[in-house]
């Protein structure tokens, strides 16, 4: 497909809303046409949220969005918008026949209940149906024709690839052990005592220890995807760095398997995709070498002939949030998927 497409971004002074336009900002095949923030943050050009934009675009952002402008001029909206906030605007762009992908929590959840325990009230659950969850690895013909994207969480992306090929070949038994060591910036921008330069630097910390929102999320869609009863014992951490997260999963097979099939398993399944890399057999996958692309690295290694520790890192802001919507853009309007990642 050659012709250039026009997209909206609401959310555009977050972390994850800046890295949207720098990654469109490098795609030929992209206009970015409107941008919008939060009320109390004014109507700043994009330079002025982050001077790394001068000279590449000239766009001043608005604070409520111009309904005839988007129906009339855009075809693909992303939101990266916090949580609960999402669903305010998903509505009104769905009904002018736009592309959605949303970057929040909102519709990642089929089972309402769920979301509504973890989050607050649904105020459209009759769209939930409609939501295809964005991980282009399990879903890509889903994907395709979409109309609203339910972009994966930062860690359930980097956890459910690690599993996946176990996942589908029914091998584990139903319990999965996941720690998540993330960098700052997963926590955003809103300032809080917990991300601040003191408390982070110099110290690492485990966080919402069997609380955090995106275990939920992890179990539903493994158990949608391997139609199983899996249950997640997720622990995520807080790191002194600003990108990055790596997790480290533990599971038990059913059965013995030595090494050598192990890692065939891996490398066959993920064969065609072009944004997983499997380490040799023993590597641990690392943030370094994953930080600013959308790959995700997975290492393996088994012990004692049924138990298998997966390491798995990704960028949060890339392969976790951003990078990955763009990813969905690509194959919703049959780009090439890899645009504009350089290889």
């Amino acid at each position: 497909m050659d012709q250039k497409i026009k997209v909206g971004i609401f959310g555009a002074s977050g972390y994850a809303g800046q890295k949207l336009v720098e990654i469109l900002l490098n795609h030929t095949s992209v206009e970015i046409i409107e941008c919008y923030v939060a009320p109390d943050e004014g109507t700043p050009y994009l330079e002025e949220i982050n001077p790394k934009f001068k000279k590449r675009i000239n766009l001043k952002c608005k604070n409520s969005p111009d309904w005839e402008r988007i129906e009339k001029n855009c075809d693909c909206v992303f939101l990266a918008l916090p949580h609960i906030v999402s669903m305010n605007f998903v509505p009104e762009i769905l009904k002018l026949g736009k592309i959605v992908i949303d970057l929040s929590a909102d519709y990642r959840f089929k089972n309402v209940e769920i979301y509504e325990k973890w989050y607050t009230k649904h105020k459209n659950p009759e769209i939930l149906k409609e939501a295809v969850y964005g991980l282009p690895e399990m879903n890509r013909e889903k994907i395709k024709n979409a109309k609203l994207v339910a972009n994966p969480g930062c860690y359930p992306t980097s956890i459910i690839l690690g599993v996946l090929p176990l996942v589908k070949n029914n091998l584990i038994s139903n319990k999965i052990i996941a720690n998540s060591v993330s960098g700052v910036s997963g926590a955003g921008k809103s300032p809080s005592t917990s991300n601040i330069f003191v408390e982070c630097n110099e110290n690492i910390k485990a966080y919402k220890i069997g609380e955090h929102r995106h275990q939920p999320e992890i179990e539903e869609i493994l158990n949608e995807f391997g139609d199983k009863n899996y249950k997640v014992i997720f622990v995520p951490h807080l790191a002194p760095y600003n990108q990055g997260i790596l997790s480290t999963i533990y599971v038990e097979l059913k059965e013995k398997m030595n090494p050598e099939d192990i890692q065939n398993l891996y490398i066959e399944f993920y064969k065609n995709e072009p944004f997983i890399r499997i380490m040799d057999y023993g590597i641990s996958a690392s943030t370094k070498n994953v930080y600013d692309t959308n790959f995700c690295d997975i290492g393996i290694k088994l012990i004692e002939g049924k138990n298998i520790v997966i390491t798995s890192a990704i960028d949060n802001l890339v392969k976790g949030a951003s990078g990955q919507a763009v990813q969905n853009m690509n194959i919703i309007f049959g780009f090439r998927e890899t645009a504009p990642f350089i290889f």
